[in-house]
């Protein structure tokens, strides 16, 4: 059977499936335009809330990790189980609710519940990245991908450079900043409500769909192997059991990947270093405020580094695109230098007095981690189809949730060590330098291993050529004598 005949169903009919891709990018752009999100930590030290660096450090930022942990398997699970729609809403609401609590909220605990409010919506982003799939067949999820993903950082980048334009050029307050990021985030509520609610799903919607032949699996078109569960022919209903489900299938699927030198590498580089990296990410603002201390709007580029932190971030994720490298042997002292060099701008953040050297060592951290990103995206998903795709990287998101929650309580958190920024910052220096130094070790030994291998096939090569002259020479002095007796 032709398989594009079999993937049609999972397009909407004529153009209207290309107007829902277009709607979605446009709801995901505009889902961003926040101006004031890049300089909610003055606002928050500033004289319109007049809260002290400490509260703001150990007590209000840290409930932003614990709010992402608790509800990050809930609403991943949920958005696949609600068909992404009711999340995407949950996740606007929240938008709204966290420049409420900030225009209108007077206390570390309501700024605690817009830190809680924040971490819905981080942990809601996998509605948005998830809901594009399901509007089109297999053979355009990488160009709506790249769509999707390319008009959030447009956004997130419109969204910086606004801000700063209006605190610098239009010297706008940031309360009144405050004010047009809830225009800006209503605005994107009310599009969630004209989002179509898709039939199918991932893991719980396609058991009844499949058995009424309305879809077609992904891997029975693209004759994957790796995975057998998602190509099982329809069968006819019948009892429902939880071992049945595709999630559960595809958990003890999980048992024959790990095994993967490839796969249990990048897992770990995303578990890790992206542990470090949003924790950096969360506490810049303060480490900005501490060296350049600003209670007014004068003075503070937040935006302007957050757009080209973005910007140099886009085009990092597009050079490694092209980046052609055998990474079997070169993958961990690739991940050895940039982390390596992560540790080294963290250094030169923590201890300079300058805010522009420390605001040019932040652009070139995250562009050094959005580097790193799509080639880990790659690695992992190379071998695995897109649902346990999903459901790896779900995993491992979790996993360095989980790592990033301990560390807040431990170093952060006022009920913890509760440090100093400029400590958390050394921390985290050492987190990096730990992590490049194991990374290394484990360079050393995969490129040592392979000279020693290769040296060692030398002999043998030498060996079986030598011995194939030797069997040529036998064979000629036969054909010789034979022909010497002729």
């Amino acid at each position: 059977m032709d398989p594009e005949a079999m993937e049609k169903p999972l397009q909407q009919p004529g153009d209207c499936w290309r107007f829902s891709v277009l709607y979605l990018c446009f709801y995901g752009f505009m889902a961003q335009i926040k101006p004031a999100e890049s300089f909610i930590t003055p606002y928050l030290l500033g004289p319109d809330k007049n809260f002290t660096r400490e509260q703001v450090t150990n007590e209000i930022t840290p409930v932003l990790s614990y709010a992402y942990m608790s509800v990050l398997v809930p609403i991943f699970l949920l958005t696949d189980y609600l068909r992404y729609k009711p999340v995407l809403i949950l996740q606007s609401l929240s938008h709204v609710a966290i420049w409420l609590m900030l225009l209108f909220g007077t206390t570390v605990l309501q700024m605690q519940f817009m830190e809680f409010f924040y971490g819905i919506t981080m942990a809601a982003r996998v509605a948005y990245s998830s809901y594009i799939f399901t509007l089109v067949s297999p053979q355009s999820y990488q160009k709506v991908a790249s769509y999707s993903r390319s008009s959030v950082l447009m956004g997130v980048f419109v969204s910086s450079v606004l801000g700063q334009l209006f605190v610098t050029l239009g010297d706008v307050p940031f309360y009144t900043l405050n004010y047009v990021s809830l225009g800006f985030v209503t605005f994107a509520f009310t599009l969630t409500l004209f989002l179509k609610r898709p039939k199918r799903t991932m893991f719980f919607n396609r058991r009844a769909l499949e058995a009424n032949g309305a879809i077609q699996s992904e891997a029975d078109v693209t004759h994957a192997t790796s995975v057998t569960l998602v190509n099982e022919k329809p069968k006819a209903l019948r009892g429902w059991h939880w071992r049945e489900t595709a999630l559960v299938k595809m958990i003890l699927e999980l048992k024959n990947t790990v095994r993967s030198p490839r796969l249990k590498l990048w897992s770990l580089w995303w578990v890790f270093n992206s542990t470090g990296y949003y924790l950096v990410v969360y506490y810049v603002q303060i480490l900005w405020d501490n060296i350049s201390p600003s209670r007014e709007n004068r003075g503070v580029y937040n935006g302007g580094v957050d757009a080209a932190a973005t910007l140099l971030g886009a085009i990092a994720s597009f050079s490694a695109g092209h980046v052609t490298l055998r990474w079997s042997l070169w993958a961990e002292l690739v991940i050895f230098v940039i982390t390596a060099l992560q540790a080294g701008l963290l250094f030169l953040m923590n201890t300079t007095t300058n805010i522009w050297v420390c605001y040019v060592g932040f652009v070139l951290f995250r562009s050094s981690h959005q580097l790193l990103v799509p080639i880990a995206i790659f690695q992992i998903a190379a071998s695995l189809t897109k649902e346990l795709c999903a459901l790896v990287f779900g995993i491992n998101t979790f996993l360095a949730t989980i790592l990033k929650t301990i560390i807040t309580v431990v170093i952060a958190d006022k009920r913890g060590l509760g440090l100093h920024v400029n400590n958390q910052f050394y921390f985290y220096i050492g987190y990096f330098i730990l992590l490049a130094t194991v990374y290394l070790m484990r360079g050393l030994y995969v490129f040592g291993t392979y000279h020693r291998e290769k040296k060692a096939r030398s002999p043998q090569k030498e060996e079986a050529a030598n011995l194939s002259v030797t069997e040529q020479d036998k064979t000629d002095g036969h054909a010789h004598i034979a022909c010497s007796k002729a």
